[in-house]
């Protein structure tokens, strides 16, 4: 776990030189389309504002997501007993500071967690999951929302999103310039090369993005599984998740990769594209962990 830790903290900088290389390309190409010769500004400033505004996500996306989510807290011990006993039982096994607890008031069984660091964390679990779940089931969520926390997860996503939000941004100015202003370079195959790039840049960024929280996701569903001991609990969980599941009331894609099972329902094509691995696939996962207890 302590590799898993060590290697989300790499990514995160070989993501963040990623996106930095491909936001300084877009901004490259727009130089080249607009900008004087010889002079770098609107390089400058289209990879200065892009991460202006991951860092902005990076430190305001907890907020975010609790105003999205329509979240109530932070509850005391007294407001949801079962629940904030889980969470404290599992933050003193696991020596991980106590995270904020909210409440969610929808009937669709979920949970999120989010925050920089585990100093500024988050947990956050509906009214629908405590009412599906018996307590192991629910220690087994919370274990695998509190991985996130302890595996920096959460900070990976935070930067990806941020980033993955400034490409998308980036790219429809672009291409709106393209098609409605006029630039110094009118060379037909430099404007397809660069429209290409454009629409191109944001799918490579969510496709990115994707496969980063499919891997966070099973990441998470290990060590929650170490913690309790208990694998067979996180999934039972996850197919009952899977079986009374329902789209949330209030639905955001934004923070759709933040919870523990798809909040949106996708269709067959959408799950393609989808930020969430198979939840028979993590259940298959956890069942060979709980043969080796």
């Amino acid at each position: 776990m302590y590799r898993a830790i060590a290697r989300n903290k790499r990514n995160t900088v070989l993501i963040l030189l990623f996106f930095v290389l491909l936001i300084g390309g877009l901004g490259l190409l727009a130089n080249y389309a607009y900008g004087r010769p010889g002079d770098y500004s609107i390089t400058v400033f289209v990879v200065v504002g892009a991460l202006l505004f991951a860092a902005f996500q990076y430190f305001l996306a907890d907020r975010q997501a609790i105003a999205m989510s329509g979240a109530i807290g932070p509850i005391q011990k007294a407001d949801e007993p079962r629940l904030y006993r889980i969470v404290e039982n599992l933050s003193i096994a696991t020596g991980t500071p106590m995270p904020k607890v909210y409440i969610v008031p929808d009937p669709a069984p979920n949970a999120f967690a989010t925050g920089r660091d585990p100093q500024h964390a988050v947990v956050a679990a509906t009214t629908g999951l405590l009412e599906l779940l018996d307590d192991d089931e629910l220690e087994g969520v919370m274990a695998h929302e509190l991985g996130h926390v302890r595996n920096y997860d959460i900070r990976v996503s935070l930067v990806v999103y941020g980033l993955v939000v400034a490409v998308g941004i980036l790219s429809d100015i672009l291409l709106r310039m393209a098609f409605f202003g006029r630039g110094r370079n009118s060379n037909p195959i430099v404007l397809v090369f660069g429209l290409v790039a454009m629409i191109v840049a944001p799918l490579v960024a969510t496709l990115v993005q994707m496969a980063i929280s499919r891997q966070r996701e099973y990441l998470a569903d290990a060590t929650g599984a170490l913690t309790t001991r208990h694998p067979d609990a996180l999934a039972n969980a996850l197919e009952k998740l899977e079986a009374y599941g329902r789209p949330l009331r209030r639905q955001n894609s934004s923070m759709a990769h933040l919870w523990i099972a798809d909040p949106l329902k996708p269709g067959a094509l959408e799950r393609l594209f989808s930020t969430h691995p198979p939840i028979a696939e993590r259940v298959a996962r956890l069942e060979r962990m709980g043969g080796s207890f």
